[in-house]
Parts: structure tokens; C-alpha cells; sequence
């Protein structure tokens, strides 16, 4: 009797046994996924407390109790990883744990054609963790102007146009670190030594390519274009060059949106640090982002005797250049008739 008791005991022992241990099997193994879609992006920002988390977490899981399960003792909670984290259809509670442990999934991000610092610092801020005002603040602190021998004004010349990878969480010092870090790399030996050669310093190499881009997005004719503009300044002369009345312009109306096809006479007495009909020299800042191809294109300018330029009415996009001022009046007058004549008054 005793015998048959404990035999039936033993198989009892057994079946819970072997359903609880399937129960932590189906807990830990079982898909715990609740969308249709193949993945997920999951942002998880710095210092994300367990019931935070579970809030994030809790329109993608099916069961949170079973996750909060596993997670406890893979002991997750106390170290919560900050980041932008994929999460697979399909994916069980171990696997969820796993991927939100290691594997913060870095974003490419492009930016370009951005006029103003905090243009980019709104365009990384809606992109990153970090904040706009957490950018411009780290970007401005004299400790980092500083570090670059640079003024605030200047600072936007760090900015080279690429493709980056970031994390999500990259902090606006990473940022910064970042950014200087590429534009040190950015200017080599070779850069530099040409620099050097043309007595320009790499914010004015910078502020000047932005301006020569705004002049032309034809690359053929840039080189040309910067040529121009180093003449002018190797003889003391106005850049004079309608893209920084454009900018000083919207700086005076305080709207950088304003559409602006044509310059005006009374534009050009604008008093403002960037309108170039008023003062020699370079801005004391770039008036936009540069394409790469637009700093080269200072640093390899085109040799020769071109100290004036206007726009081809007959190969539109492209511009024509004059030696002498009487020959460049001359196609102006043609030009600005033919701004008339199609009623682009402004």
C-alpha cells in the first residue's frame, strides 16, 4: 500500500513538474510579439526606468507578465541600455531581452544644403535623443570654439555634408566629438598645405566655398567661379557677390524662408556683416553648408584673368565671365533686360 502511494505520488511529482517546467519553457521560448509588420524600431532614451520601459514595450509584446519574467532573471532591469533597438516578428522573451541588451542599431544620416548651425541642429535634433538646444548650447561653449581655434560663427564650418552612422542616444557632446573628429580628417595634408598656399584659414575656405555654391550648382563651373572671387581678393577688391545679400536680406527681415530671385540696387546697401558689396573680405561666417565637391573647388580654383560674372541667359544654370568691368556692365544691362522681360522683378 505504501509502495502504490508513493509510486502515484511520484508520477504526480513528476506531471507538475513537467508542467512547470514547461510553463518557464513556454515563457522563455514561446513568440512574444504583437505586430504585423516584420520589425519594429524600439527607442529606449537614457536613464529608462523598468516601468518606463514596460511602457515602451507594451504596444509590441503579447505578454508583458511573461517578459517581466524572463527579464528579472536575465537580470536586465538593472542595467537598461539606452538606444534605437529592431525588434523581429516572431522574436520570444529571450531573444527580446538579448537584442535590447546589445544590439543598439545605429541610424545613417545624411545631412547637406542647411544654412544656418541651428538648421542643423534642429534637423539632428529630430533625428537624435538629444535636443536642438542641447546641440547649439554644446556647439557654442567657448571651451569647444577653443579647442578649434574658431569663433562661434564659425563653428558651422566643422560641419562637413556626408553620410554618417549615429546611434540614437548619441549625446550632443558625442555629437560635437563627432563632427570635429570628421572635420579633422577631413582636412588633410593636402587640404591644409593649399590652404596654406592660398592664405586662408579652413572656416574662410569653408565660407567662401558657400558662397560659390550658392552661385552655381554647376560643378564644371565652380572651380571657375572661386578663381573669380580669389582674384578680387588678391587685388583688395568687393566679393561683391549677390548670395550674401540674399542671406543678409533674409537676416534683416529675420526670415530665412524668403524667396528672393532678384537683387536690387538698394539691396546692396544693406549694412550687414555678410552683404559683400559693403565690406571686403570674406563673411565672417558661411552664409550655407558647402558641398565637398564647392570646398575643393576653392582649393583647386581655375587660374585666370576673370574678375566679374553674371548669369547666361542663353545656357541657363551657367555663367558668363568677363575680364573688365566696361565688358561685364555690358552683359548686366543684357541680363537685367531679360529679367524684365520675363517679369522677375524680385
Amino acid at each position: 500500500m505504501i509502495a502504490k502511494v508513493f509510486k502515484y505520488t511520484s508520477i504526480l511529482g513528476l506531471v507538475v513538474c513537467s508542467v512547470l517546467s514547461y510553463g518557464v519553457y513556454r515563457k522563455i521560448f514561446q513568440p512574444n510579439t504583437n505586430f504585423t509588420e516584420d520589425k519594429v524600431e524600439v527607442l529606449i532614451p537614457t536613464n529608462t526606468s523598468a516601468k518606463m520601459l514596460m511602457k515602451i514595450l507594451e504596444p509590441h509584446i503579447e505578454r508583458s507578465d511573461d517578459f517581466l519574467f524572463v527579464a528579472a532573471r536575465k537580470k536586465y532591469f538593472s542595467n537598461i541600455k539606452a538606444g534605437r533597438f529592431i525588434l523581429q516578428k516572431g522574436l520570444n522573451n529571450n531573444q527580446i531581452v538579448n537584442t535590447l541588451r546589445s544590439k543598439n542599431n545605429p541610424i545613417k544620416i545624411t545631412f547637406n544644403n542647411l544654412d544656418y548651425l541651428e538648421d542643423f541642429a534642429s534637423f539632428m535634433g529630430n533625428k537624435l535623443e538629444c535636443d536642438s538646444l542641447q546641440i547649439i548650447e554644446t556647439f557654442k561653449s567657448k571651451a569647444k570654439t577653443n579647442k578649434l581655434e574658431l569663433t562661434y560663427e564659425q563653428m558651422m564650418s566643422i560641419l562637413i555634408p556626408n553620410t554618417y552612422e549615429f546611434y540614437w542616444n548619441t549625446s550632443s557632446e558625442q555629437l560635437w566629438t563627432k563632427m570635429s573628429n570628421e572635420y579633422l580628417k577631413f582636412w588633410t595634408e593636402s587640404r591644409r598645405n593649399k590652404a596654406k598656399k592660398l592664405k586662408l584659414s579652413f572656416a574662410e575656405v569653408y565660407a567662401l566655398a558657400s558662397i560659390v555654391d550658392k552661385e552655381s550648382l554647376k560643378r564644371e563651373e565652380q572651380p571657375i567661379i572661386a578663381g573669380v572671387y580669389l582674384n578680387r581678393l588678391k587685388r583688395g577688391i568687393k566679393l561683391q557677390a549677390d548670395p550674401t545679400v540674399i542671406y543678409s536680406i533674409r537676416e534683416s527681415l529675420n526670415d530665412r524662408d524668403t524667396i528672393i530671385k532678384r537683387v536690387l540696387y538698394k539691396d546692396l546697401t544693406i549694412d550687414s556683416p555678410y552683404n559683400t558689396y559693403r565690406y571686403k573680405g570674406i563673411p565672417p561666417r558661411p552664409i550655407g553648408m558647402p558641398d565637398v565637391f564647392a570646398i575643393d573647388a576653392v582649393l583647386n580654383a581655375g587660374k585666370h584673368n576673370y574678375f566679374y560674372f553674371v548669369a547666361d541667359i542663353e545656357n541657363p544654370g551657367y555663367h558668363d565671365f568677363s575680364k573688365t568691368l566696361r565688358e561685364h556692365n555690358r552683359k548686366s544691362r543684357k541680363y537685367s533686360k531679360w529679367l524684365n522681360k520675363n517679369k522677375i522683378y524680385r
